[in-house]
């Protein structure tokens, strides 16, 4: 099966070093990455030439996507399945089904694991799959060869995805941020639970403020969760304030 990847950020290598195992990959970059792609085992090539594989995958930000996708939908050959990777999934999907042509199939999935957390295995991650428009047996397939590489798989829809990562994802990210500005690192005299509090940082720190944004700017839970999460700072803290 030949692959298509757009963009080669950190989750783009990671991707493509996972499925250049099995599949011929072939990656776009609109700056000159050619060494990095053969070190893959990837192909470098042009946009018109990625828009003539079976799958297409946009690693693009999510502000991104929506351009993206205006780019190529006038070049997709028939049947061909576009998969978003996108932290967010209704946004992402909207436009897939809204922008691309009826004969392209579309699917929705979200790798809950990047470079640093999946960098030696994909045992035990997880991914989550929303159905859209796509062909069953296609489908099938492709969760087939997901389980196959030891990874759980979770079958929602996408406003389902958005207000549970609302609620994990995004509010790590948060706290994460939050504590990056405090100046918040490692000290002399600690205790067990300040050292499970830094693992948080290990989360955030490698990732993108754009990354940071996208997912709060287009997940339409976000804010709920942080106004949340602030009020019930507020509560605690008044509680001390007595």
């Amino acid at each position: 099966m030949k692959i298509g990847i757009i963009g080669l950020g950190r989750f783009g290598e990671l991707i493509t070093k996972y499925l250049s195992k099995e599949c011929e990959v072939y990656i776009f970059s609109r700056t000159n990455k050619d060494n990095e792609i053969e070190k893959l085992n990837a192909v470098p090539a042009k946009e018109e030439d990625i828009s003539k594989m079976d799958i297409i995958i946009p690693c693009v930000p999510i502000s991104k996507f929506e351009d993206t996708l205006v780019k190529i939908k006038d070049l997709l050959k028939e049947d061909v399945l576009v998969v978003d990777v996108c932290s967010v999934k209704k946004y992402p999907l909207d436009l897939m089904e809204k922008i691309l042509p009826d004969k392209v199939q579309v699917l929705g999935t979200h790798p809950l694991f990047g470079p640093d957390s999946a960098s030696e295995s994909l045992d035990g991650k997880k991914i989550v799959l929303c159905k859209a428009r796509v062909d069953d047996e296609l489908y099938k397939k492709i969760r087939d060869y997901l389980i196959k590489q030891n990874l759980e798989v979770i079958e929602v829809s996408p406003d389902e995805h958005d207000k549970d990562i609302s609620n994990s994802l995004i509010l790590t990210h948060f706290i994460g941020r939050a504590l990056i500005d405090m100046g918040t690192d490692s000290l002399k005299i600690d205790t067990v639970g300040y050292k499970r509090l830094l693992t948080i940082l290990e989360t955030v720190e490698n990732d993108t403020m754009q990354l940071f944004d996208d997912m709060n700017n287009y997940n339409s839970y976000s804010k709920e969760t942080r106004n949340n999460f602030l009020g019930a700072i507020n509560k605690v803290n008044k509680r001390l304030e007595k």
